[in-house]
């Protein structure tokens, strides 16, 4: 019983870091609709450098969720 309760803890406290990479996608967005606002001519160069950071913020979302997955079901 211990065991599973600390399972269950262990994956609640790795989960913690989608509320990071939730705030961190909304201001990588926030930043990128504020700056392409303010400068259109400049879309071309600054959507790929979004969407670079959406994948990579996005890329440890994933990682969180695998360690989650790895603590309850080993």
């Amino acid at each position: 019983m211990e065991v599973e309760s600390a399972r269950m803890i262990g994956a609640g406290l790795a989960m913690f870091a989608l509320a990071g990479v939730g705030l961190g996608i909304g201001l990588i967005f926030s930043s990128l609709i504020n700056s392409i606002a303010r400068n259109p001519s400049a879309r071309e160069q600054i959507f790929p450098v979004g969407i670079l950071g959406f994948a990579l913020t996005e890329a440890v979302a994933l990682f969180a969720l695998l360690i989650a997955f790895l603590i309850l079901f080993k």
